[in-house]
């Protein structure tokens, strides 16, 4: 008798975890216009959340762009601070799971520090536990000092013994967190980032968007959209920019995004001379808007990346776009707009391809480069299905 309740108490507890939503922690940095929280909103927008209970641990109490939308989908956005001072956050991690779990599944997006997450989530009983990889830090890691590459070895070793599952946005990312021989292991995978592209068909005005940041109807514009971060090489893309400013006396720069090193962009773009030709627009919510009619060539000389989400996004915009050759070639979609350059080429080089693509940039029209982008992988419904596939199945499997 004993042993048929036991059966009927597990059988009940199946059919109450079906009956409720699967509740999924996400660990990110906070919920700022950065390329992965781009595509977790995306996804969140996309996903069924009747179904999927998504809940995003930040490490910041400062507001960040995406915090109201979030929450007014249901998400809840938990701080836990301090992830320098590892005792007092492992303290703060499990406390947030005791109060507002329990979680089914901790996804965590923070690259190497995913490792230590990973093992707190294993610790704390959470059968589900993502590593997801959103970058390849590869070259600059393989130059860093003794305790880096300590951590290093420490954070990927967790990651293997703690995580369930292994995501990244390409090749090159799964690889940078996982180990060259990942494909023997059937927990890493790639998972291709969805882009929700309805925006992407809507009709804009040409001259009213260019009007909002005063930049002339007839300027050449070039655009960027990233953070004022070392890694999208601000520095070496207003270089390229004062170079084609030699051969068109009608070029302006436009770059959206926010950083820690925006300040010191602005004071360079003064240095150079450049005040009347280049604009900052801060954090944008409209960026499919702008990149379709404020911009004329998509620019995007990053030291390395993961994938590149903004660059799937000028393709869908049918921009041409002159863009390093480190980016991973899973972001080549529609090959006409596309031209990699190296990094070790001078800026010279780099705005010849940049005037080269201005005169080239019919080469296919928008709505049939977005229908290419529409048919890949990198669309939101297939990455939120391959995304919700992951999710049941290794739940099933706990």
């Amino acid at each position: 008798m004993q042993y048929t309740d036991s059966i009927d108490i597990k059988e009940q507890n199946q059919i109450l975890s079906k009956q409720r939503p699967i509740r999924i922690l996400h660990v990110v940095g906070g919920m700022n216009r950065g390329g992965v929280e781009t595509w977790l909103m995306h996804v969140l927008r996309n996903i069924d959340r009747d179904r999927f209970q998504m809940d995003f641990l930040v490490h910041t109490e400062k507001p960040c762009p995406y915090d109201d939308e979030a929450r007014a989908l249901g998400s809840k956005i938990i701080p836990c601070l301090s992830p320098s001072k590892p005792w007092l956050y492992g303290r703060n991690f499990k406390r947030i799971l005791r109060e507002y779990g329990p979680y089914d599944i901790v996804h965590s997006h923070v690259h190497h520090f995913s490792g230590y997450v990973l093992y707190l989530a294993k610790q704390a009983g959470v059968p589900v536990r993502i590593a997801h990889s959103h970058n390849d830090t590869s070259a600059i890691d393989a130059t860093a000092g003794l305790h880096r590459q300590l951590y290093l070895s420490l954070t990927k070793w967790s990651i293997s013994r703690c995580g369930t599952v292994g995501l990244g946005c390409s090749c090159n990312a799964v690889a940078d967190l996982f180990g060259a021989a990942w494909k023997t292991d059937t927990r890493w995978q790639v998972l291709d980032y969805g882009v929700d592209l309805k925006p992407f068909y809507d009709r804009v005005d040409s001259i009213g968007v260019r009007a909002e940041f005063g930049i002339p109807a007839d300027a050449f514009v070039i655009g960027h959209i990233g953070r004022f971060e070392t890694q999208k090489n601000h520095p070496f893309l207003l270089e390229i920019a004062t170079e084609v400013a030699k051969q068109e006396v009608k070029m302006h720069l436009l770059l959206i995004g926010d950083g820690s090193l925006r300040s010191d962009i602005e004071q360079k773009v003064v240095q150079m001379g450049l005040s009347d030709r280049v604009t900052f627009t801060g954090n944008r919510s409209d960026v499919p808007r702008l990149m379709l009619k404020a911009v004329d060539v998509f620019l995007f000389p990053s030291l390395h990346e993961g994938l590149g989400l903004v660059l799937i996004e000028a393709q869908a915009a049918g921009l041409p776009c002159i863009f390093s050759d480190v980016v991973p070639e899973e972001a080549d979609l529609v090959r006409p707009l596309l031209q990699r350059i190296s990094l070790s080429k001078p800026a010279s080089i780099w705005a010849e391809a940049v005037m080269s693509a201005r005169s080239g940039a019919s080469a296919i029209s928008q709505r049939d480069a977005l229908a290419v982008v529409e048919k890949s992988p990198f669309n939101i419904a297939a990455s939120v299905k391959k995304l919700t596939e992951v999710y049941e199945a290794n739940l099933s499997k706990s």
